[in-house]
């Protein structure tokens, strides 16, 4: 998606500074692909562990500390999610009852974009949910050191190895 709209934004910007041309709709465009990725983004982050934790403090803590606030953060999360799943619902929601078109050249009707990225913010409250629940299990059953594998952020050494990896792969 990202390649695509910086092609179209180059071809954009040639059109009009060599033809006086525009394709009337690349920042629209731009603005639905941006939102979209943005909700995929808050997922593949949060799988991957790789939204920002200041860990300073934590790394001294012992693992029952640790694994609690790693708790707390997968929860915390989860509630961020589900709070942005239920205010997009009520933007949707909105355009539906308003049959709203975008006020741009294409005049879009906003419940496609919108529908989209509403699906990519569901999804990331469902996984987000999903991990909180499984978190919660381990921390009720006291698997502390199993909490801050999964769910801990990723060490120095963590990184490390997966750039590591990475390199060897290429």
């Amino acid at each position: 998606m990202f390649i695509a709209l910086s092609l179209i934004v180059v071809g954009e910007t040639v059109a009009r500074k060599l033809f006086s041309f525009s394709l009337q709709g690349a920042d629209e465009l731009g603005g639905y692909i941006l939102a979209v990725g943005s909700g995929l983004a808050f997922t593949i982050a949060f799988v991957e562990r790789a939204h920002i934790r200041i860990d300073l403090i934590q790394a001294l803590l012992p693992a029952t500390a640790r694994a609690l606030l790693d708790w707390v953060s997968v929860v915390s999360m989860a509630a961020l999610a589900l709070l942005l799943a239920y205010v997009g619902w009520l933007v949707v929601d909105e355009t539906i009852e308003f049959r709203s078109n975008a006020p741009t050249p294409w005049a879009t009707p906003l419940i496609y974009p919108q529908g989209i990225w509403y699906a990519t913010l569901v999804i990331f409250a469902l996984v987000a949910l999903a991990a909180a629940v499984r978190a919660t299990w381990m921390l009720l059953r006291g698997r502390s050191a199993q909490m801050v594998a999964e769910f801990g952020p990723k060490s120095a050494q963590d990184e490390l190895a997966a750039e590591l990896e990475d390199l060897n792969k290429r």
